[in-house]
């Protein structure tokens, strides 16, 4: 759906790094060692910079630079860590997804572990990468980057960390956190990177939990998510293709002239909002519900606060500031024929 959507895009070096970016994270997800894992870990770091860079700003470039810093030294943790395990354990298998405490933070290797993970994961504190970086990419390239480095986190946590009490309180505040932050940004993209913050806490508390429908449920939320978060910044890409901005003060009154893209974004912001009939509302459901079969009822209360936040941040206020709101004016084409494909079929999903 990303290469679809950046047809129009005549850059080779884009579309060569968001094809390399993508098999880097696929293939990480096949390592059977945490050496392998390494070298695909940090070539989805060296090869998705360059989609911040190709924005050619010098605002993209020191934010590429930030973050290209931090994904490396998340490699470098994760190899640190690795080579202590192999001496700990004189093992470095990566073990299979859901096996309740494969690695564990009951030693260094494991917390050092843990942190490459949290890095990448965007933990409270470790986050800041993804707001200073994302919102700073191309149009096309945000929506590359929306899929494949944080849910490679994801999935590694899944696989390595299943059931670590601690986890349920990092995705607790994960969840919380970046609500507040959003309510009152501008950008709407970068809203839409708190958001993205946010929905991951729910996949880290589901990990935390371990149970059978918790982890299946953070599968789900992470594969539902890839989606509609996609969908959602691709419809902002398409507006910042058209009107050069995102900013939702200088937005509004588009759906006069990009009625298919409103469509589609509407139909993004419900999934994230958990609407009934919609992806977002199954995954959700499920890590709630396993939240609540553990009897874990504080937990139970925060995801259903922070689902009500991001109902408000990212179910409204995207769709709202965009394409409604005040009239501001501007009457623009609509999105080019290969955007609005990837959008529909985003949709259809």
């Amino acid at each position: 759906l990303s290469a679809i959507f950046a047809l129009h895009v005549q850059d080779r070096t884009q579309h060569l790094a968001g094809i390399m970016y993508a098999g880097a994270g696929i293939a990480a997800s096949c390592a059977g060692d945490l050496v392998t894992l390494f070298v695909f870990w940090e070539l989805t770091a060296i090869s998705s910079v360059f989609l911040i860079w190709a924005s050619d700003t010098q605002r993209s470039y020191r934010a590429g630079m930030r973050y290209l810093i931090i994904q490396v030294a998340s490699g470098v943790l994760l190899l640190s860590g690795a080579i202590m395990r192999y001496v700990e354990t004189g093992s470095l298998s990566f073990g299979g997804m859901g096996e309740t405490g494969v690695i564990g933070i009951d030693s260094w290797s494991g917390v050092l572990i843990l942190l490459a993970f949290g890095i990448k994961c965007a933990f409270p504190l470790l986050h800041n990468w993804l707001q200073d970086s994302y919102p700073k990419a191309t149009a096309t390239g945000t929506v590359f980057l929306s899929a494949f480095t944080t849910k490679l986190a994801v999935y590694s946590l899944a696989r390595g960390f299943a059931g670590t009490e601690e986890l349920i309180w990092i995705g607790c505040t994960m969840t919380m956190f970046p609500i507040f932050f959003a309510v009152i940004e501008n950008d709407l993209r970068k809203v839409l990177a708190y958001s993205l913050n946010n929905q991951l806490g729910f996949m880290v508390v589901g990990i935390g939990i371990g149970s059978q429908l918790a982890l299946n449920g953070t599968v789900a939320h992470a594969f539902c998510h890839i989606i509609y978060k996609a969908l959602l910044f691709m419809s902002m890409g398409a507006v910042l293709h058209r009107v050069g901005t995102t900013k939702a003060t200088e937005l509004g009154g588009l759906h006069k002239s990009m009625p298919w893209t409103t469509v589609f974004c509407c139909i993004g912001a419900g999934s994230i909002a958990g609407f009934p009939l919609l992806s977002g509302f199954i995954s959700k459901s499920m890590i709630l519900t396993a939240a609540a079969e553990e009897h874990m009822f504080g937990v139970w209360i925060v995801l259903l606060i922070a689902s009500a936040g991001v109902m408000e941040h990212s179910g409204i206020k995207i769709p709202f500031f965009a394409f409604f709101a005040h009239d501001s004016g501007k009457r623009v084409k609509e999105a080019p024929w290969t955007m609005l494909v990837a959008m529909a079929l985003g949709s259809a999903l």
